[in-house]
């Protein structure tokens, strides 16, 4: 069994020699810490294995575990790492594009299932930047440090000429950076269908584009992608829901607006909370129309969950050791046998039944806590904030 120490920052303090400040004196800094409102926080302790079962006679198994850090949202603590049958001493390792850690689990000549295991301690808080649009900064020269946030991926954050006509198509007036992302938002929520069959798993901005479908990585992608046309540096932040669910992995839109930094969106959660509340029997028209207002005031003041932690970060980059190709995106785990990826699960395609691997996962809070993308009395409350 593996022990890990104090884990990195993984928005740290601000790198003096890395910010650089715009005409308008805003430090522009892609590694600078959230900056939001943060409260109600919730400690869970998270007892979470991925279950591999390995293709007959392979010789090498690799296995990619993402290891969650710290940020101004979250503390882990007293991690251990560990597997079975077979035990293994992981290698941690951070890749270089984004900075994401991760623990390599070597099996040579693998004989039935092995399972790796993280059990951790993670405080989570809820996060609000409440945003007023009139204090979004425009900014014409972006630095360097923001490229890999603003250009277009080999994979996953494809960005070319479609995005920018479509983008003409849903907002073609002049707009700051703000009301564009808004429209872009609104418009995927009226025009894109939550899909586990039809999904791309691998944050296709593509998939979304052509499809119109997909998963939450497929609608953050995509709304990714149409950011950055905007000229909004982007990303897709993957992480876990610590609640019962078939499938823990969930992700979220960053965007990064000054003043207020990088800021998180989840609109795929957002509009299945619409609906829910557009079809509830129990509720009059005008209460509705509050609670709907409410959601997507919400989400546009920029929202984090404390019911949901990150992972990872970033899309399309090379894990440490490389892998036989880039990822698009880590969800949960990456797996490769004898150099081939192992495809990735989805429990909740009923048409999928049959699985190379599987998460198995409990999680334990400190105190009961509402999921805010079901229960309404979390938009209540935010009104009041």
């Amino acid at each position: 069994m593996k022990f890990i120490g104090a884990l990195p920052l993984w928005l740290g303090l601000v790198s003096l020699a890395a910010a650089q400040n715009d005409s308008t004196g805003l430090m522009l800094d892609p590694s600078r810490s959230l900056q939001a409102q943060r409260s109600n926080a919730v400690t869970y302790e998270v007892d979470f294995s991925v279950v591999v079962t390995p293709p007959y006679k392979t010789n090498k198994l690799q296995v990619w575990l993402p290891i969650p850090a710290n940020d101004f949202g979250q503390e882990v603590s007293a991690s251990r790492l560990s597997s079975f049958p077979i035990s293994v001493e992981p290698k941690l390792a951070n890749e270089k594009k984004y900075g994401n850690r991760f623990a390599y689990f070597e099996f040579i000549s693998p004989q039935g299932a092995q399972i790796i295991r993280h059990q951790f301690r993670i405080k989570v808080w809820e996060l609000r930047w409440n945003i007023e649009p009139a204090k979004v900064a425009i900014i014409t020269q972006w630095p360097a440090d923001f490229e890999k946030y603003r250009g277009s991926d080999s994979k996953a954050v494809v960005v070319d000429e479609r995005f920018d006509k479509l983008l003409r198509e849903i907002v073609p007036g002049q707009g700051t950076p703000l009301d564009k992302l808004d429209g872009v938002m609104n418009w995927v929520q009226t025009n894109f269908e939550y899909d586990h069959h039809d999904a791309s798993l691998q944050a296709s901005s593509e998939h979304g584009l052509t499809k119109r479908r997909g998963h939450c990585s497929d609608y953050h992608s995509f709304c990714a992608a149409m950011g950055r046309v905007i000229g909004v540096p982007t990303l897709v932040a993957y992480g876990i829901n610590p609640f019962p669910k078939n499938s823990p992995s969930h992700c979220k839109l960053e965007a990064y607006l000054p003043p207020y930094g990088w800021v998180s969106f989840d609109v795929s959660e957002t509009q299945k909370l619409v609906g829910q509340i557009e079809h509830a029997s129990e509720l009059d028209d005008a209460a509705k129309k509050k609670l709907i207002e409410a959601a997507r005031a919400r989400l546009i003041g920029g929202f984090r969950d404390n019911t949901w932690f990150a992972q990872t970060r970033g899309t399309d980059y090379e894990l440490v050791p490389e892998a036989s190709q880039r990822v698009a995106v880590v969800r949960t785990a990456y797996i490769e046998a004898d150099g081939v990826p192992l495809p990735e699960p989805d429990p909740g395609d009923p048409a999928q039944t049959a699985f190379t691997w599987m998460t198995v996962h409990e999680y334990r809070a400190d105190r009961t806590v509402p999921y805010p993308y079901t229960d309404w009395k979390t938009l209540q409350t935010s009104e009041s904030k």
